[in-house]
């Protein structure tokens, strides 16, 4: 399970007690880390699958999760976005909460908004719809009421599309149209789940027995609400891994902050960091422009930045051009990738990314006029697509009658009965001429093809039914499987995914930063923005600007300003920081005294563990918890053990946990070897962290001495 994990995963991957804190650039494996963390926990018996709930914040990262945790072998490991793991929870206590069924979620919130304006004889235009609903969302998430608003966003420093009062009076009459009509919406999931568990505890116990060991991944985006949500989740207890990186805040605008990140260890004094930069995504030149972006960035993301290490094999310099107009840079970006493809890249392996949704129209035509094939991510969801539902309802009837079907007599394995039952539909192995609507559904229909291939390299002996349930799940989180097209997105729907080559269009002063970024603040999201987009490539990475916006107009653009002395010929405008900032290189921090992340860095080298009974070094984790091999010779108090797990039922019972949430057997047989005597020598036990130890110290020394723990309970 640890094998093929670098020094620091293989830390994230065996600290599986207490609090501990990822910090994980760009690239450096984060989801392989927390995936083999989870199944080496479950492997090790030390986390039971069931009692494991890991938490993403998109359904497609949740579903790729799942996956790897499967093929790791804890397929009974939870994996969901918040919302989705709320939603489940809210559903199941509604009615013993409130009583009666859940209200009806609504899918949008902007005809409701609409019919509040309205009731509050409130003009709005469609932009103004959009911004106010957003406005709105943003208040929610971070549980901010109407009467509040005005004040709250003054202290954001949030630019509001109209008054703030009337913006306050339209998210009052919202709220009220929503209840007269008895529904709720998406942000209400969490607020009522949020509610529920705050105000009535023997609920909140129930979820808690449910759930002991968390995972949050992404959780620099993580919004107050969540973080509330989170919080009420682990009550008293620190199980808690959470995974991020400060330099790729991006979604601030919705309510995500990272300082829940970065005040981690304020808020955890005995956590564990582990810094991942080692980069196995992108080549040295596209690292070495990533981490020039960042040199420049100030505030407190910049001083927490993480300096990446390229893994790769050199490759090319990015590559820079200046066009004279945007429809000669979309034109120049489509020859070049018809070159690429023409050389053996696949289209798959392309993206163009650029700041707003608005700039993709015109790279749609450059590409429809070379005849390159092109998906645009954030369009109709792939398997809500005519063609796919109609793949999948004839897969699932050939996987029931296929000894019955003709068309498979000559398909012997997998991927070639996929293939005869997609040719029932018009597929063919070769793409038709041209684009447009029928190259789209051959290209929905190559991407089940592809999947069948890759789902049976990876499970040998599966059935049609097999990968029938594999489509199932992965509608039902919306993981798409790749389809053979080049990628347009904007940078913020890029977030999480990567490509063998990028073209970052578009990264002129006006549009990167965006016009409308004014604080220091908003600039340095806008740096992070980029950064991210830098760091989506892994190999071939093409930045490009135009000088103005239509052919013969004024060329009054100039590059983005946070190209300034990284591209050719220019030079910074801004002082240029030392190579590693306070966030420092790779490596392990263990709990100090306190403060944020990086404010007393404390960089040391784990010795190995070793059996105290024999020297071998120690790789299990139950083991490295005895200090000993299981088959070495125990000097266990056996007497002193059974006190400790009699002591330990009634603490359970009284709490309402399992007994393995006060301590493991593994931790009480530690202590019944060790015997110690002082706290000092208590802390020292692996499993006695610093929240147990101030809670049930004083009772486990008492033990250890051959005393009766104190019972005493304070008066109410």
């Amino acid at each position: 399970m640890l094998e093929g994990l670098d020094p620091e995963q293989r830390e994230v991957a065996t600290a599986l007690h207490g609090p501990v804190c990822v910090l994980a650039g760009a690239g450096t494996g984060k989801t392989r880390a927390i995936t083999h963390r989870i199944a080496y926990g479950v492997r090790a018996g030390i986390l039971q699958p069931s009692s494991v709930l890991a938490v993403t914040f998109t359904a497609r990262a949740a579903g790729e999760m799942r996956g790897r945790l499967r093929q790791l072998g804890a397929s009974g490991v939870q994996a969901r976005t918040f919302h989705s793991a709320a939603l489940r929870q809210l559903q199941y206590f509604w009615p013993k909460a409130v009583g009666g069924s859940l209200p009806r979620i609504i899918d949008r919130k902007i005809q409701l908004v609409a019919d509040a304006a309205a009731a509050s004889r409130i003009r709005l235009d469609r932009g103004e719809l959009r911004d106010v609903t957003a406005e709105i969302e943003w208040s929610k998430v971070t549980q901010t009421i109407p009467a509040d608003y005005a004040a709250a966003a003054v202290k954001a420093g949030r630019e509001a599309p109209r008054d703030r009062a009337e913006i306050a009076q339209l998210y009052a009459a919202y709220e009220d149209v929503k209840r007269g009509r008895g529904v709720i919406d998406f942000e209400d999931v969490l607020l009522l789940t949020v509610g529920i568990l705050q105000d009535q505890h023997h609920i909140a116990e129930a979820v808690r027995a449910q759930y002991q060991h968390f995972v949050v991944d992404e959780y620099q985006d993580v919004s107050p609400l969540q973080q509330r949500l989170l919080e009420l989740w682990l009550g008293e207890r620190d199980s808690l891994c959470v995974v991020g990186d400060a330099s790729q805040t991006i979604y601030s605008f919705t309510g995500a902050t990272p300082d829940h990140l970065l005040d981690f260890r304020t808020r955890h004094p005995g956590a564990t960091v582990v810094k991942l930069v080692r980069d196995y995504r992108s080549t040295p030149q596209v690292v070495h422009l990533a981490n020039g972006l960042l040199a420049q960035a100030r505030g407190r993301a910049a001083d927490h930045r993480l300096e990446l290490i390229s893994q790769r094999a050199a490759g090319p310099e990015p590559g820079y051009a200046e066009y004279a107009d945007e429809p000669a840079e979309a034109e120049g970006a489509a020859r070049r990738i018809r070159d690429l493809m023409a050389s053996g890249t696949p289209a798959s392996e392309i993206a163009i990314l650029f700041r707003t949704n608005s700039q993709s129209e015109i790279y749609e035509q450059a590409l429809a006029d070379v005849a390159v094939p092109y998906q645009l991510r954030g369009a109709e969801r792939f398997f809500e697509r005519p063609e796919v539902k109609r793949a999948i309802h004839a897969l699932r009837g050939a996987a029931r009658f296929g000894g019955n079907d003709s068309l498979l007599d000559d398909a012997p394995d997998l991927p070639s009965q996929v293939r005869a039952v997609l040719s029932g539909d018009g597929w063919t192995d070769q793409p038709p001429a041209g684009s447009g609507a029928v190259r789209e559904r051959w290209e929905s229909l190559a991407a089940l093809a592809n999947l069948a291939q890759d789902f049976a390299a990876a499970k040998a002996d599966a059935t049609l039914g097999d990968l029938v349930a594999e489509l199932e799940e992965r509608a039902g989180a919306q993981h798409a499987p790749t389809v053979q097209g080049v990628t347009l997105a904007s940078l913020h729907s890029a977030k999480g995914l990567e490509w063998d080559v990028v073209f970052l269009v578009g990264v002129a002063e006006g549009m990167m930063p965006i016009s409308y970024a004014k604080t220091d603040e908003q600039i340095e999201e806008e740096r992070r923005l980029l950064y991210v987009g830098v760091t989506r490539a892994r190999q071939h990475l093409s930045v490009s600007w135009s000088q103005s916006r239509s052919p013969g107009g004024r060329p009054n653009r100039r590059p983005s300003r946070f190209l300034d002395g990284l591209r050719p010929g220019s030079v910074t405008t801004v002082g240029r920081r030392g190579a590693t900032g306070p966030g420092g290189p790779g490596g392990i921090e263990r709990g100090a005294a306190g403060g944020a992340l990086g404010d007393a860095p404390r960089r040391t080298t784990r010795t190995p563990a070793r059996c105290r009974v024999c020297g071998r070094t120690l790789n299990d984790a139950g083991e490295m918890k005895l200090m000993r091999c299981e088959d070495c010779p125990s000097d266990m108090d056996e007497g002193l053990y059974e006190r400790l797990r009699d002591w330990r039922a009634v603490q359970a019972q009284g709490s309402g946990q399992p007994d393995f949430c006060v301590f493991t057997d593994k931790t009480l047989m530690a202590i019944a070897e060790a015997v110690p005597s002082t706290p000092v020598e208590l802390a020292r036990i692996p499993g006695v962290r610093a929240r147990k130890l101030n809670r049930y110290g004083t009772d486990v020394l008492a033990i250890c001495a051959g005393q009766e723990p104190d019972t005493g309970e304070d008066e109410e």
